[in-house]
């Protein structure tokens, strides 16, 4: 019987603090050193769902792990190793509390604004004439803050550098590196018949310089289309074929629920938590080429625990 992993728990040798996020649990070790649990809950509107998703925290981790591996030569990132198919370990950096949004396509939180007749989004000017999922002339960004509760909110270029959220100097090399993760990534698809339509990257200060953090090009944080078809949809006004967790917010926005206030989260049957999953492992094997191993969950718990003492120990990040 498949189990999902939607609580951590945990005391490691040298731990200092946790951090509970929507779906990622931050184990902080020592000063310098952190460990990172992708679980099975899902997020949707700033909300998680009351269910967790089979398998979905080792896809997130591994997807994050194939990317983070093929941008080291753009910039460090912050991963040391990957002890468990859920599990990361690497170094704890200061936060940016912005995260970079690039958008290379007319969809999502774009295409709702733009369709309420909103033409700029973050202090950028959006074209006119546009339609959904219609590919921008160049990509754009779109920042947003990060929020620690609640809600992530729209921000502008203008307005990080007046609150003090990063250096002009600072801000302008997050916006090259944004180009040029997006630019690999958007190759990296390529090569697998996707595109990838829009993704979000956070970024955080070590020893003086930026380094990449979390994850990259995940389900939960990037939208991918079908290359085969996309112009034809396009000409016939048909909807896209895509894989991310859209298609997890429009069942949401079906059944009455964006996360607004009021409003109450829908029961989410078996056969849909199935389809995510199944949605899931999907993409994990379009985008990296390679077949999805199921890790075992029988002893979840347990096998973190040692996996990640084990590489505790081995890069000497205990004593």
């Amino acid at each position: 019987m498949m189990k999902s992993l939607t609580k951590t728990d945990f005391n490691f040798p040298e731990q200092r603090e946790v951090y509970k996020g929507k779906v990622r649990d931050v184990y902080f070790i020592g000063e310098d050193h952190l460990v990172m649990i992708a679980s099975d809950r899902i997020s949707a509107f700033d909300h998680i769902l009351p269910v967790g998703i089979p398998y979905k925290g080792q896809v997130l981790n591994q997807v994050a792990t194939h990317f983070l591996k093929a941008t080291e030569d753009i910039l460090p990132n912050w991963l040391m190793d990957v002890p468990d198919p859920n599990v990361a370990v690497g170094y704890r950096c200061d936060p940016i509390r912005i995260e970079m949004v690039i958008r290379g396509y007319l969809t999502g939180h774009a295409w709702r604004e733009y369709s309420a007749g909103r033409r700029i989004l973050c202090g950028v000017e959006m074209p006119e004439g546009m339609k959904e999922n219609d590919k921008f002339p160049q990509p754009i960004i779109t920042p947003s803050t990060k929020a620690v509760e609640g809600h992530d909110e729209d921000i502008t270029r203008d307005e990080i550098l007046s609150k003090g959220y990063a250096t002009e100097e600072v801000y302008s090399q997050l916006e090259k590196y944004t180009h040029l993760l997006y630019e690999r990534g958007t190759e990296m698809a390529a090569d697998r018949g996707l595109i990838l339509v829009d993704t979000k990257y956070e970024f955080g200060m070590k020893d003086g310089s930026i380094m990449l953090m979390d994850e990259i090009h995940t389900p939960d944080s990037s939208r991918y289309f079908y290359a085969e078809g996309y112009e034809e949809r396009q000409r016939n006004n048909e909807q896209q074929r895509q894989l991310s967790k859209e298609f997890v917010r429009q069942w949401l926005i079906e059944n009455d629920f964006q996360g607004l206030e009021g409003q109450k989260m829908p029961e989410i049957p078996k056969d849909f938590i199935a389809l995510i999953t199944e949605r899931y492992i999907e993409l994990f094997e379009k985008i990296t080429g390679s077949g999805f191993v199921k890790a075992n969950t029988t002893n979840i718990n347990e096998r973190i625990m040692k996996n990640t003492v084990d590489s505790l120990n081995d890069k000497k990040i205990i004593k």
